[in-house]
């Protein structure tokens, strides 16, 4: 999906907060899931949600005002029930990785709170998840 570098993004040495970039992710992440129907008003009627155990971001190349830029989702990760994944995002600026943003999550039943099996609605969306080259099964 394409991104938007706005101003209120840059840091004092005018290239993109290291923040942002978790948020470009999560937004990537959230806008996959309300594409392929899992919108937030599904999860809630479903009691479920994505919750996040790890972040983490390796910086490449500094993004800047101006520069067309790119982010992606594949599945890392998962169990075979997808109750745990890890997902990657790829920034790219004009074509050329910026960062690399991997997240390892999983379900969590939001009645109970507690970790849970994701409902069918969330199975059928990942089995249509693009997959990382490298895709490891955690069973």
């Amino acid at each position: 999906m394409p991104v938007q570098v706005r101003w209120a993004d840059l840091d004092p040495n005018f290239h993109l907060r290291h923040s942002i970039y978790y948020d470009w992710a999560a937004m990537c992440r959230i806008e996959f899931l309300h594409k392929h129907g899992l919108t937030t008003e599904k999860m809630m009627k479903l009691q479920f949600g994505p919750i996040l155990f790890r972040e983490e971001a390796i910086f490449k190349k500094e993004i800047k005002l101006g520069d067309s830029v790119t982010i992606d989702l594949e599945l890392l990760k998962s169990r075979k029930d997808y109750s745990r994944w890890s997902f990657q995002h790829t920034i790219r600026k004009n074509n050329d990785t910026s960062a690399i943003v991997i997240v390892d999550g999983a379900w969590l039943d939001t009645v109970k709170r507690k970790l849970a099996v994701p409902p069918m609605e969330a199975v059928n969306l990942f089995e249509q998840m693009p997959r990382g080259s490298n895709f490891q099964s955690l069973d």
